[in-house]
């Protein structure tokens, strides 16, 4: 069942204040979803090669415990490898072949980590721990039942809504900057463990980022505070792009205290609180279109590493971001959009229970004058389902 409906609520410009949080690449929770997600590609890749289809597998708990380090100005070494816990379900066998789980999993874990991590050696640096099983038999046997598209494996729901908030797109961005190859090149003494909030009163807008400096680059407390004004002052620079406020404020690595020589300053020693400070665990971080927006509607899913095919805490949650981009590009008039998704499970994947969109239309259009274009969409969205979905089993839209 497909419903439109006007949107009841303020845009979220309107609202007075505003939170939008981002974890960067380097964040424990992020790096914990990146790399389950990574598996899951990994898997569906082996899957497909050897049977020619995608099967059952959730790689969707996982959690990086922190180890530890003894930093100092000038460098530091690692005293106890981080350790990645590897779960949930996975086939391990079909017919007489048997699938090689946890090899496919570890490498794609460490390969993530050579791709993103500078500092983290995937070998020296992490320990890798696998408590991956057969599925159940009825959850296993959705792969073996007849059809064009999947049964849906969860009764779930999930919400997505376009377009992104000036608040929004401008602490997306600002992470972005921070963890570019070309910025990561002019400071290399940067890590890649950012984590960037967002305060919207009224149209003042204050930022709090956090990102440690590498205690490899830093030679002295008086090192440190000078790397960091610079720093700070690039990222003042970097936000005069954005329009719509009337002043921006950027508070940096706000702990710090001169005179306290190691405990006032943000050094790392691998570029992520998880080698001692921080562990990470799968679904605590970014939403999938890379923000936790509090003043946004949030599904409870956590999308990374689940199955691309059947599971639709993975599928849904990404579909309905799609769907509502969808609808505010190709129709005009509208504002906002938010879009509501609903499984049963069992039921085939493109016959939701309900999908509906929340539209919050400009001054002068009626909801009778779009609803017509927006079902369509909806339609055309799951008539290619089985396409979309081995879009995502190849990792081409992000989860974090």
């Amino acid at each position: 069942m497909i419903v439109i409906e006007t949107y009841k609520g303020k845009s979220i410009t309107e609202h007075r204040v505003e939170i939008v949080e981002r974890k960067g690449i380097g964040h424990p929770d992020y790096m914990c979803d990146s790399m389950m997600d990574a598996i899951s590609v990994a898997l569906s890749k082996e899957y497909i090669k050897e049977f020619g289809t995608i099967l059952h597998h959730n790689i969707d708990k996982g959690l990086l415990a922190a180890g530890r380090v003894k930093k100092d100005f000038g460098g530091g070494r690692v005293l106890k490898p981080m350790e990645l816990t590897i779960g949930d379900r996975a086939t391990f066998r079909a017919g007489n072949k048997e699938i090689p789980v946890t090899d496919i999993a570890v490498s794609a874990a460490k390969k993530w980590l050579k791709w993103n991590m500078r500092f983290v050696d995937p070998e020296r640096h992490l320990k890798y721990r696998i408590v991956l099983a057969p599925g159940s038999e009825e959850l296993t046997d959705i792969f073996l039942r007849k059809g064009r598209v999947r049964p849906a494996n969860d009764t779930s729901a999930a919400v997505g809504y376009y377009p992104l908030s000036p608040t929004e797109k401008t602490v997306l961005e600002l992470e972005q900057f921070l963890n570019s190859k070309k910025f990561k090149q002019k400071y290399p003494e940067t890590g890649e463990d950012i984590k960037v909030m967002g305060l919207r009163r009224e149209n003042v807008l204050d930022l709090t980022v956090a990102m440690p400096l590498l205690a490899d680059y830093i030679k002295s407390e008086k090192n440190y505070f000078e790397r960091k004004q610079a720093i700070h002052d690039v990222m003042e620079s970097f936000l005069e792009r954005f329009e719509g406020f009337k002043k921006r404020n950027v508070h940096f690595n706000t702990l710090d205290e001169k005179g306290r020589g190691l405990g006032g300053v943000y050094l790392s020693l691998l570029g992520t609180s998880a080698e001692d400070a921080d562990s990470g665990q799968v679904g605590r971080g970014n939403r999938v279109n890379g923000l936790i927006s509090l003043n946004r509607p949030l599904g409870t899913e956590a999308a990374a590493g689940k199955n691309p095919v059947s599971h639709v805490g993975k599928i849904y949650n990404v579909l309905a971001h799609k769907i509502a981009k969808e609808i505010y590009e190709k129709i005009e008039g509208i504002k906002e959009v938010y879009v509501l998704l609903l499984s049963r499970i069992g039921t085939p994947i493109d016959e939701p229970q309900v999908a509906t969109a929340q539209v919050l239309l400009e001054r002068g259009r009626k909801i009778g004058e779009i609803a017509k274009t927006a079902e369509e969409i909806f339609d055309r969205e799951f008539a290619g389902i089985n396409k979309f979905c081995m879009e995502l089993s190849r990792g081409k839209y992000p989860v974090c």
